[in-house]
């Protein structure tokens, strides 16, 4: 059964002083192995001159975290060195992955319940339970679990795999359900990763084959920015080795290279930031490696040509840099917003897509696909019945354009002109919350055109990490098309290949309380007032479109916006 700790908030708060043998290993859980832990060396530590802030307690973070300041949190975290038996790991690890459960009210029990139904007992079994089969057996990494510590981690990994039949492919799954284990119950592990996994805002664990390389891809392409010189070293002294072969292990070089200590301070980021903390620890990573090349014979030319990624992690394990400095590098890295990150994955997402429908078949296959999932007779009768922009030939033409797992739903008309009147307000209110969406406009020239727009229209409201609303949102799904008096669709510029096209490129969606703008550079392909009355079109960028009317400038006769049931 559940092991839980009596009251840990005292222990939580004393972060200061280790005296006594007895009291070195309070902050670790019963199943870990603290002979093993012996071998770090808490008392090695840089001494203390008096001067040094006082830690911060779990007390002052938990109230941050209710007043739902994380910024300041994030602040903290990133800068108090905690010791690493420190106990208060056993409450802020659970409170930080709790931020991120969709699922508020998990009752009491219920992973136990879930338990008894998986294994038809609670009782931890002496046989080796099998894992399932997104689990990476290569990487099984138990860190310092005793037997019975990676059997509990055994049980909660399936447990986790029947709640989410979603997660087909997660090796790095199973080493962070260990490090959970080093400071907390079964119980409360699992539901740190519940929310992990089911975290909507923020990516922690990548949970398909897809996003796993679209991930290391994103990886690599970052670094060829922000590491140029440590790249073109690699590829100098190797040109025989692929680079990707390098960065497919790149979170090995962090879960199962760097020493506890290191990785431990890491997650106390990453488990309130997500995985931009890990893309940056990588590039320090990288960084390092580099220097030590040019200044260490052991990790000369002709020692690590061979196997630069085995070379990665042999480094990580002698990582010449204290914990607290390899963060303070990581986060000093300039450039490198969740906005850019999350650009470059998108566009890394969409070309390998777009590459796999390929290697499908022809092109005229490719879009046929679409045309599998056409919408039900009874949603093409009612879009006949409402619709004053799209007739059933325009609606299969645009059917044919949309990402093929969109054509799965079923539109349904959210807004129109004819029925809600002329109000950006009310667009706003009948909308904003839905993604994606097909905003369809005709002039009083019946011209008819429009965009799919990938992301939800609340998103203008959303803050950076410096409390400012972003100008523009948006990813590169998003496109453009004309149905009258010509027929074209004109996807993100992005699209066609690897090369930076600039920031003018991916202008995708603007929106205020004055106007509505879609794509945007020497020029806006769509721009709306805010009485939804007149607009003007031009092209622009993000999408190397023609204007979607001849005249330019329009007014509109109806517009209309369509969402789609069950996304």
């Amino acid at each position: 059964m559940p092991y839980h700790r009596a009251d840990t908030s005292a222990q939580a708060d004393k972060l200061s002083g280790i005296v006594e043998e007895s009291d070195l290993y309070e902050g670790f859980a019963p199943h870990v192995e603290t002979s093993e832990i012996k071998t770090l060396d808490f008392y090695n530590l840089p001494k203390q001159t008096g001067k040094e802030p006082a830690l911060r307690s779990f007390t002052e973070i938990q109230q941050l975290l209710q007043q739902n300041k994380k910024r300041d949190v994030k602040n903290i975290l990133r800068e108090n060195s905690w010791p690493i038996n420190s106990p208060i790991r056993s409450q802020l690890w659970p409170a930080l992955c709790a931020q991120h459960l969709t699922k508020q009210n998990i009752v009491d029990g219920f992973y136990w319940e879930m338990v008894h139904q998986v294994f038809g007992t609670t009782e931890l079994s002496e046989k080796p339970i099998m894992l399932p089969a997104f689990v990476d057996a290569t990487h099984c990494l138990p860190y310092h679990l005793t037997s019975t510590g990676r059997a509990v981690a055994d049980r909660i990994v399936n447990v986790l795999g029947y709640d989410c039949p979603d997660i087909t492919y997660s090796p790095v799954l199973y080493p962070i359900t260990s490090l959970l284990l080093h400071f907390m119950s079964e119980e409360e592990a699992y539901l740190c990763l519940a929310g992990l996994v089911g975290s909507k805002e923020k990516t922690f664990i990548n949970q398909t084959k897809l996003q796993h390389e679209v991930t290391w891809k994103t990886v690599m392409q970052i670094a060829k920015k922000h590491t140029k010189s440590a790249i073109a070293y690699f590829q100098r002294i190797c040109p025989g080795q692929k680079l990707e072969r390098v960065f497919m292990d790149w979170c090995w070089w962090i879960l199962a290279g760097l020493p506890f200590q290191h990785l431990v301070r890491i997650m106390d980021c990453f488990f309130h930031e997500g995985i931009k903390v890990l893309y940056r620890v990588a590039l320090v990573i990288l960084n390092l490696f580099h220097k030590e090349c040019q200044s260490n014979n052991e990790w000369s030319p002709d020692n690590i040509k061979n196997d630069i990624g085995n070379a990665l992690i042999k480094f990580c394990k002698k990582i010449p840099v204290s914990p607290a400095k390899l963060l303070h590098a990581a986060f000093s890295i300039r450039g490198l917003s969740t906005q850019y990150i999350s650009r470059i994955f998108i566009k890394t997402e969409m070309l390998l897509k777009s590459r796999s429908a390929l290697n499908s078949g022809s092109k005229q296959l490719i879009k046929s696909r679409s045309s599998d999932n056409l919408p039900t007779s009874q949603s093409q009768v009612n879009i006949q019945m409402m619709s004053h922009t799209l007739t059933i030939r325009e609606l299969f033409t645009l059917w044919s354009w949309l990402p093929v797992r969109i054509t799965m739903y079923q539109p349904v008309l959210l807004y129109t002109t004819e029925e809600h009147g002329c109000s950006l307000t009310t667009f706003y209110v009948r909308v904003e919350q839905h993604e994606p969406t097909l905003l369809m406009i005709k002039t009083c020239n019946n011209e008819v055109f429009g965009a799919y727009c990938s992301s939800r229209w609340f998103e203008r409201n959303v803050k950076d990490d410096k409390g400012q609303r972003q100008a523009y949102f948006g990813t590169g799904e998003t496109f453009l098309f004309s149905l009258y008096p010509e027929r074209a669709k004109y996807p993100w510029v992005g699209i066609e290949g690897d090369r930076d096209l600039g920031h003018s490129s991916e202008l995708f969606m603007a929106a205020d309380s004055k106007m509505i703008t879609i794509g945007g550079g020497e020029g806006q392909a769509i721009w709306m007032d805010e009485n939804i009355r007149f607009g003007k079109t031009d092209g622009c960028k993000t999408f190397n479109n023609p204007p979607l009317c001849p005249s330019g400038d329009f007014e509109i006769r109806v517009l209309e916006v369509y969402g789609f049931v069950g996304v």
